[in-house]
């Protein structure tokens, strides 16, 4: 079992990650249609034992859109024309989202409302009242009087 480095204190054994190369789209000549040169990088979320479960929760949340049904994050990478620069690519951009994870939320601090701004809410409310009270119908002076 090897471990791959992610940051300086964090190392993903190699078993939870899997790689897959395929034709990158986009420019590149006649080279471009006969190397398998973009990496498609999976790691299994839950499978891992080495994230904690807070650490996984948050990197679920914050990688939604990339997780399958099976918790299986999947990283494309085809910047570059060389397979072994995409797949560095593809592990860099897997260790920033595990360090992004790894960062507790910062704890929110309830504030107050202060009174300008309290003022200002309600000002901006009494105008908006007035605006559409103009907009009802239009009321003529009765005739008779």
């Amino acid at each position: 079992m090897a471990l791959i480095a992610v940051g300086p204190d964090f190392e993903l054994p190699d078993e939870d990650l899997e790689f897959r190369f395929k034709r990158s789209t986009g420019p590149g000549g006649q080279h471009v249609n006969k190397t398998d040169s973009a990496v498609e990088l999976r790691f299994r979320v839950h499978a891992c034992a080495a994230l904690k479960p807070e650490t996984r929760d948050r990197l679920c949340r914050i990688a939604r859109k990339r997780i399958s049904r099976e918790g299986v994050l999947i990283i494309h990478a085809q910047r570059f024309r060389s397979q072994e620069r995409n797949r560095e690519d593809a592990l860099a951009r897997l260790a920033e989202l595990l360090r992004e994870a790894e960062r507790p939320p910062a704890p929110r601090i309830p504030t107050r409302p202060t009174r300008a701004s309290r003022e200002r809410r309600l000002s901006g409310k009494k105008a908006r009242g007035q605006r559409k009270q103009g907009r009802g119908r239009m009321r003529w002076p009765s005739d008779d009087g």
